[in-house]
């Protein structure tokens, strides 16, 4: 096997567009260092949601880049290679709406909480 790609044409494609995946993710770990030192003032909430999704980001394409080469070594094609190659970066593109959304409802959910607890006279100042 020394010497043979183990990746198809279609398969290095998609390792290509993941490495640029990393670059983004590695991005956003500049932004998770000035959140972790104190530059960027966010809310206890906030941070722990850029945290999980960074290191969420970060597993998935490293995942990815992974069962690719497993699929590849494993000559799997066909519908079933399709689907193990394309299968953890669908979902890791699909994450961020499931986070976002998860996000809405807890707002949601605080807004409810804030209207139920308010005075009937209204906040003062």
């Amino acid at each position: 096997m020394l010497g043979q790609a183990l990746l198809s044409s279609d398969a290095r494609n998609t390792a290509g567009i993941l490495l640029l995946a990393i670059v983004a993710v590695e991005f956003g770990g500049t932004y998770m260092l000035r959140i972790v030192r104190g530059r960027e003032t966010v809310t206890g909430f906030q941070h722990a949601f850029a945290r999980a999704g960074h290191a969420h980001a970060g597993v998935l394409v490293t995942l990815s880049l992974v069962c690719l080469i497993l699929v590849g070594a494993a000559d799997v094609s066909g519908l079933w290679g399709t689907l193990a190659r394309s299968g953890v970066p669908r979902c890791h593109a699909a994450q961020p709406a499931d986070l976002v959304a998860l996000c809405r409802r807890r707002v949601a959910r605080s807004r409810r909480d804030l209207a139920r607890h308010r005075p009937a006279h209204g906040l003062r100042g």
